[in-house]
């Protein structure tokens, strides 16, 4: 008789029930069962593989920056006087205008702050412009997941 790690397989369950319709419920239902339990041993170890190789990938940047020019983002921020900007307003290096108590707090409210900044200076920057600033101080300052 064929024996799998947890069980009978499916094989040896047909000549106990022969070709009655009852059986061959019971042999489906085995062949399920069979698959089940192989791949209750199986899929922990894909999946931890699996999130293994994706973790590093996931872990470097938010979904919202992925694909972003991060050169353009440089460029833009040293065209339109970014730092000159935020000194004036905030004083000493202008970093301080990074960590506003918390209220940037995910990779969207980031992307807000530029596109408000975008809209209140006049600069006309297209969306991915945007984005690519916002890629650029989400590396240097903020650092989100």
């Amino acid at each position: 008789m064929e024996r799998k790690r947890d069980g009978y397989s499916w094989l040896s369950l047909i000549p106990l029930y022969g070709e009655h319709t009852a059986g061959f419920f019971f042999c489906e239902t085995a062949i399920s069962l069979t698959l089940e339990m192989e791949m209750k041993h199986a899929l922990p170890g894909f999946l931890a593989g699996f999130f293994v190789l994706a973790l590093p990938v996931a872990a470097q940047e938010p979904a919202l920056f992925r694909g972003a020019d991060l050169k353009l983002g440089e460029k833009l921020i040293a065209e339109h006087k970014c730092v000159a900007c935020h000194q004036q307003k905030v004083g000493g290096d202008g970093s301080a205008i990074y960590k506003p108590a918390g209220r940037i707090n995910t990779p969207g409210f980031l992307r807000g702050m530029v596109e408000q900044c975008n809209t209140e200076m006049n600069l006309g920057l297209f969306p991915e412009d945007v984005t690519a600033v916002a890629a650029v101080l989400n590396r240097d300052h903020y650092r989100f997941k």
